[in-house]
C-alpha cells in the first residue's frame, strides 16, 4: 500500500493534468491542503517535494508553490522545459553551454522579442542530452531584461526554466512554435556526434510570460533518431495550424 504522502502527490498530479491547477497558477497553501486531505503539514510537504523534484511545480522561499508543467506528454499548448520533459519520461537531462555572448539585436530579434534595433541581447548555444547522450541543440536569444539572470545560471544547469523561476519568479507561460526539418551543418554534426547532412527536427519558438511579454526566442534542433513529435487533434479542438512556406 502506498504511503499517504504518495497518494496525495498522485492526486495533485491528476489535478494538474485535469487543469484544476493550470500552468502559472498557485497551489493551495500547506494548511489548506492538510485540511483537505486530513493529514499533517509534514505529510503535505513530502507530497509537494515529490512534485517539485519532478519539475511539475516550483518552490521559492516564503512563496506558495507555482505550477510549472503537467506530466502529460509534451504538447504545444503546454510549455515544459527539456529537463521537465526528460524527468516525466524517467530520463536524466543534461546541459552544457557552448557559447554565451551579447550582440546587438537584429531586425529578427526585434520583431520576435519586441525590442528596438541595437538593443543588447544574450545569445546562448547549449547542447542538451538525455542520460548523457546529446540529442538537442538550443540556439536561444534572451530579451535584455532577463539576460542578466540567465548569465548567472551555471553552464551545466539541467533546467534553466526552473532556475529562473527560483531566482526571479519568472514563469514561462505561452509559446509559439514552427516545426520543420533541416540538414545538420558542420557545427550541428560535431556537437551532436552525427554525420553532416543528417536530418534534424527544428522547432523555432518564441516564449512569453503570462502577460505576453517575450522572454526568449530559440532555434532548437533535435536528433531525429532521439525525439519524435506526435499530433492529436479533433473536430472540436485543434491548436496546431498547417500552412505553406
Amino acid at each position: 500500500m502506498a504511503a499517504r504522502h504518495e497518494e496525495i502527490a498522485e492526486e495533485l498530479r491528476r489535478a494538474i493534468d485535469r487543469e484544476e491547477y493550470t500552468v502559472g497558477s498557485r497551489l493551495p497553501t500547506e494548511t489548506d491542503l492538510a485540511a483537505r486531505y486530513e493529514v499533517s503539514r509534514g505529510t503535505v510537504r513530502q507530497a509537494v517535494a515529490a512534485l517539485t523534484s519532478e519539475g511539475l511545480i516550483g518552490s521559492r522561499q516564503g512563496a506558495r508553490r507555482v505550477v510549472l508543467a503537467s506530466r502529460r506528454s509534451q504538447t504545444f499548448e503546454e510549455l515544459r522545459s527539456f529537463a521537465q520533459w526528460a524527468r516525466a519520461m524517467g530520463r536524466e537531462a543534461t546541459g552544457h553551454v557552448v557559447s554565451s555572448t551579447y550582440r546587438p539585436a537584429t531586425p529578427e530579434d526585434c520583431v520576435r522579442l519586441q525590442l528596438t534595433v541595437g538593443t543588447q541581447v544574450l545569445h546562448v548555444l547549449r547542447v542538451r542530452g538525455l542520460d548523457g547522450e546529446p540529442v538537442l541543440l538550443e540556439r536561444t536569444v534572451y530579451a535584455d531584461w532577463i539576460s542578466p539572470a540567465v548569465e548567472r545560471v551555471e553552464p551545466d544547469c539541467p533546467s534553466v526554466t526552473q532556475r529562473l523561476y527560483e531566482d526571479t519568479g519568472l514563469v514561462f507561460a505561452y509559446g509559439e512554435h514552427v516545426i520543420d526539418a533541416v540538414a545538420a551543418g558542420a557545427q550541428d554534426a560535431d556537437l551532436l556526434g552525427i554525420r553532416r547532412t543528417s536530418p534534424l527536427l527544428r522547432v523555432r519558438r518564441v516564449t512569453t510570460t503570462r502577460e505576453g511579454r517575450p522572454v526568449e526566442w530559440s532555434d532548437d534542433r533535435y536528433r531525429s533518431d532521439a525525439v519524435t513529435f506526435s499530433v492529436h487533434n479533433s473536430i472540436a479542438n485543434n491548436a496546431l495550424a498547417r500552412r505553406a512556406p
